[in-house]
């Protein structure tokens, strides 16, 4: 775990501002207030990592003993990827994402986990990064996701750039294609990872089913999916 001194004083960081030290290791959940109920749930004595930008992140001690930290990337591939670049400048060298999609497969339900083995580049950011049509998830951290989770389906997914989609005409292109579901933000984190030489991997919980007829998970049954999917996330960096 770097120093608190060592991180502050990184010209890099622009948009986070370190106030405890940096753990190589991290969760990176989309929303800020799923990042503080991970570190009041998963970590032991959290100190707040950071809070500008209204980007949540905490640092503590894991189950293990050793340090970890959960940082928030906010919403969609631009924020994403800033997020990552500056930690990853600050010593972080493995980084789970721990987010929420929609299914776009029929045999998918609410709440379920799901592990991205690659995604669709349908977003801007990680075409600007260089990925081509699919970019895919680090084989040796989502083997670990698999190992804690065998159970826990494996597939591609999508990454865009919309959550409202017009119209979704692009929705029949992806089930061809056989994507499971959609998000916003892992194939940005996967195009960083490959550029910087960083372990990323991606845990997925289903809140919103977007096939026939149009399902939304309930707030409580958000919440627990959440940590859910933190619990795995946090299994394979163990």
């Amino acid at each position: 775990m770097r120093s608190n001194a060592a991180v502050s004083d990184d010209p890099r960081a622009i948009h986070i501002h370190p106030t405890a030290p940096l753990a190589e290791r991290v969760l990176l959940p989309g929303d800020p207030g799923r990042a503080l109920a991970l570190a009041q749930e998963l970590l032991e004595r959290p100190l707040m990592f950071n809070h500008n930008r209204g980007l949540w992140g905490y640092t503590g001690t894991a189950t293990d003993g050793e340090a970890l930290t959960i940082q928030s990337t906010g919403m969609g591939g631009p924020s994403a990827a800033i997020v990552l670049e500056e930690l990853i400048a600050l010593g972080a060298t493995r980084a789970v994402r721990v987010g929420t999609a929609g299914a776009l497969e029929a045999s998918l339900r609410l709440g379920e986990l799901l592990l991205a083995s690659e995604a669709i580049a349908a977003d801007g950011t990680s075409r600007a990064l260089g990925a081509g049509e699919r970019v895919p998830a680090d084989p040796a951290l989502l083997a670990a996701l698999q190992r804690a989770a065998p159970d826990v389906r494996c597939g591609l997914i999508v990454s865009s750039d919309l959550f409202y989609e017009v119209g979704e005409p692009r929705f029949a292109k992806w089930q061809e294609a056989g994507a499971l579901a959609v998000e916003m933000e892992a194939a940005t984190l996967f195009a960083v990872g490959r550029l910087r030489g960083i372990q990323v991997a991606c845990a997925l919980a289903i809140t919103d089913v977007l096939t026939n007829e149009r399902e939304r998970i309930s707030p409580a049954a958000l919440t627990q999916a959440g940590l859910d999917v933190g619990r795995l996330g946090l299994s394979a960096l163990l």
